[in-house]
């Protein structure tokens, strides 16, 4: 109905904001999976859940056969934390081309925090910079989520730092006929609140800067900068 398309960046509140938008969804829309307790609370809270979501049977392969056969689990289509270029993939062109893309992106060293503790919620942790220095790109980095070939494809870019007003400038773009309420997910990960450059050394600086360099050079997040960027990313004139 309002036609948009979310694209779920990760360690961004993707969740929150994807259950806030499935009030605005009908069984008839795409919504992907989520966990089985934010599934719950979003029932609870009486959004739509997960729907047309799966892959229809002629792209099963023998290992999805047998996951159906044991678990009753069906292949997905679409998922959270999918990339744009699969998206692209699987929708009609007149909608990839005419809804209403946008996502969510955080200054990547404070995100990288976010990560480590999302991945190490208990003692003893490793050291952050020796987590940082073997995890994959993907845990680090948004960028092929929201670009393809590089060139990012969405229509409007938040600001994490900025959520509730960005989040209502998307609100007034679709029309939405009230404002996004955000249900608290996943924030008993992360103990440390201490500024990024307290908590990272050289190293894990460094790191983060060749894994993100692209998003950092587009989106105007530095580790120098003591403001974050406020202002939204709008990819053409609406």
């Amino acid at each position: 109905k309002y036609k948009f398309s979310f694209l779920k960046t990760k360690k961004t509140a993707g969740t929150s904001i994807e259950i806030a938008l499935s009030e605005f969804c009908t069984p008839e829309d795409i919504v992907a999976p989520i966990s089985i307790p934010d599934e719950q609370k979003r029932q609870e809270l009486g959004f739509c859940g997960a729907a047309n979501y799966a892959a229809p049977w002629d792209e099963y392969n023998e290992a999805d056969w047998v996951s159906y056969r044991k678990k009753g689990k069906l292949k997905r289509r679409f998922s959270s934390h999918m990339k744009a270029a699969q998206l692209q993939k699987y929708l009609d062109s007149d909608i990839w081309n005419e809804y209403f893309k946008f996502c969510f992106v955080r200054n990547p060293f404070d995100q990288a925090i976010s990560r480590y503790y999302f991945n190490n919620k208990s003692e003893p942790r490793p050291p952050v910079q020796l987590y940082l220095d073997t995890c994959p790109v993907g845990h680090l980095s948004n960028w092929d989520i929201f670009t393809i070939n590089d060139h990012i494809v969405v229509d409007f870019i938040g600001r994490y730092e900025q959520l509730d007003a960005h989040l209502e400038l998307v609100r007034q773009h679709l029309q939405l006929p009230k404002q996004l309420t955000l249900p608290r997910t996943k924030t008993t990960s992360r103990l440390n609140r201490e500024p990024y450059a307290m908590f990272l050394d050289a190293r894990a600086r460094d790191r983060i800067e060749r894994v993100c360099a692209k998003e950092l050079q587009a989106l105007g997040y530095t580790w120098e900068q003591p403001n974050e960027p406020s202002l939204p990313w709008w990819g053409k004139e609406l």
